[in-house]
């Protein structure tokens, strides 16, 4: 039974560059599994209709997320977990924990635009984890990029073997529908956001194929599959699970094209939950007893409650509700009344979750990102660090009057991982840290309208943050007296040198030879 259970589980992200159509595709990939409410609505800035500031304007300029949804639905004998990644790189942090917490990935890219810097960086992630990897090519009902040189893009920019399991015949005004290679379907194109397009079987050697597309289309098919067979490798589904191949689609998610292909054959070959490394073993999904652990942290998921949750991958075992854990940081077992799962807009109370599922953990202020729960052992689960920020700034309370609303709500946003909080050791000012100008604007808009507190920004010229260590105290000591102006702690209370230089940097690192500079938190 638990076995069944676990195996019928399928936990991926959708990743992309933000322009490339990943909320229609995750919308539609929900209006298969019955879900037809918006996708994305469970992200913890859920903008209110009647709020009114810079903040939505930039919102609808840019059309991103700013946090990672994550939705639960069945399909056919299959429990599906989305994770809906914020595209823009500003928040690609947020992204690289989610990846943390699954078993495989689509990438989603523009049939126009190929393959963008942010889909690059996600892949390298992919790459370090051998992460399963499957690409839908989208939007291919515009005019889009030779099917031929979008395949060598991606095989060049991604590193990875690519084979096509459905094929575009043409694209833009003159796009017919897809081959389904995969299944050898043909699939043909009617522009409709509600329909899903019926599948016709047809043999493409006979005058079948004519009849459906047209003579000249029919022979240029012919010759392109052929030339696929030719070009690209039988697809196997062993290389796929390591890695090391991908499976490629086209389709349009805007007009419901393409999708259902893609998730039929997803469900069929994507893993079901893998082993996950902590520190001291390697945890398999099957193991009875409980392990899991948070790689995200919402607050405010219903402003009317000022509530945290706490997002919890199972690694192995079952979850039951009102079931003693231990919370391995704090050494202190924790029952949980009610855990919920997300099922697009709707959240529910769930009594038992498996491996691979992601369960949602009322959180008041007891989790961290990274935090481990147990049924006793004590096991660390690795791969959720902190990046070395980019960007810097004072941030200081424009409402002397609401200090502790602004203190609380400092402490629950980085909590959520939005951002690095660092104490300035020479002046006592709190400094924000981000990978992305962005991110200050989101901060800003939070702290106004979920916690009523209202913060200025102060410009810090500052190069990197990094994190230090030395086995040799009195040498750790000399350095943090001569750069008492640049030192810093951590949430955790660790050292923190603030360069204001690449060449400062490079000369402590020269100077004092037996301290370890750190650009990850994770050391």
């Amino acid at each position: 039974m638990a076995n069944q259970e676990i195996a019928r589980r399928r936990t991926f992200a959708i990743i992309a560059h933000p322009d490339a159509g990943k909320t229609s595709l995750t919308e539609k990939l929900l209006l298969f599994g019955g879900q037809i409410q918006v996708a994305g609505a469970v992200k913890s800035n859920k903008i209110k209709k009647t709020a009114t500031s810079d903040w939505m304007d930039i919102e609808k300029q840019r059309g991103i997320s700013v946090t990672t949804s994550v939705m639960e639905f069945d399909y056919h004998d299959y429990k599906i977990n989305i994770l809906d990644t914020p595209g823009h790189q500003d928040f690609a942090e947020d992204t690289y924990r989610t990846l943390t917490a699954v078993d495989s990935v689509i990438i989603v890219v523009d049939g126009a635009k190929g393959v963008e810097t942010q889909t690059r960086k996600l892949m390298e992630v992919c790459r370090m984890r051998n992460t399963p990897v499957i690409i839908f090519v989208n939007k291919m009902d515009r005019e889009a990029k030779d099917p031929f040189d979008l395949l060598d893009e991606l095989e060049e920019e991604l590193v990875i073997n690519v084979r096509p399991l459905t094929w575009p015949i043409e694209s833009g005004p003159r796009f017919k529908g897809v081959y389904n290679i995969y299944e050898q379907k043909l699939n043909l194109f009617q522009p409709s956001k509600q329909v899903v397009t019926e599948k016709v079987e047809v043999d493409i050697h006979t005058e079948d194929l004519d009849n459906h597309i047209g003579a000249p289309l029919a022979e240029k098919l012919r010759g392109e599959l052929e030339l696929i067979d030719g070009v690209y490798p039988e697809f196997s589904v062993g290389d796929y699970l390591k890695g090391e191949l991908a499976p490629v689609f086209f389709g349009s998610a805007l007009n419901n094209f393409g999708v259902q292909e893609l998730l039929d054959c997803f469900v069929e070959i994507a893993p079901s939950p893998r082993p996950v490394q902590a520190e001291e073993r390697e945890v398999q999904p099957e193991e009875p007893k409980f392990t899991g652990f948070v790689f995200k942290i919402t607050a405010n998921i219903d402003p009317n409650h000022r509530s945290c949750v706490a997002f919890c991958k199972v690694c192995s075992g079952k979850f039951t509700r009102n079931t003693p854990y231990l919370h391995v940081r704090h050494n202190k077992t924790m029952r949980f009344s009610s855990p919920t799962q997300f099922m697009a807009q709707r959240k529910t109370t769930v009594d038992e979750a498996w491996a691979g599922d992601i369960i949602g953990l009322p959180d008041n202020g007891t989790f961290k990102i990274g935090d481990t729960l147990t049924e006793g052992e004590l096991l660390h689960f690795k791969g959720l660090p902190s990046f070395s920020p980019e960007m810097f700034k004072y941030i200081e309370n424009a409402d002397p009057m609401k200090t502790k609303q602004l203190n609380k709500g400092i402490d629950q946003l980085m909590d959520e991982g939005v951002a690095q909080l660092f104490v300035n050791q020479f002046n006592g000012r709190k400094i924000i840290g981000t990978v992305g100008q962005l991110q200050f604007e989101v901060i800003q808009y939070r702290l106004e309208n979920e916690y009523n507190a209202k913060c200025r920004w102060e410009p810090l010229s500052l190069y990197k943050a990094c994190w230090i260590e030395s086995d040799d105290p009195a040498e750790l000591e000399a350095f943090k007296k001569r750069k008492y102006q640049y030192m810093a702690k951590d949430r955790d209370g660790r050292d923190v040198f603030l360069a204001d230089s690449g060449y400062v940097l490079q000369m402590a690192q020269m100077d004092f030879k037996h301290i370890k500079f750190h650009f990850t938190s994770e050391f």
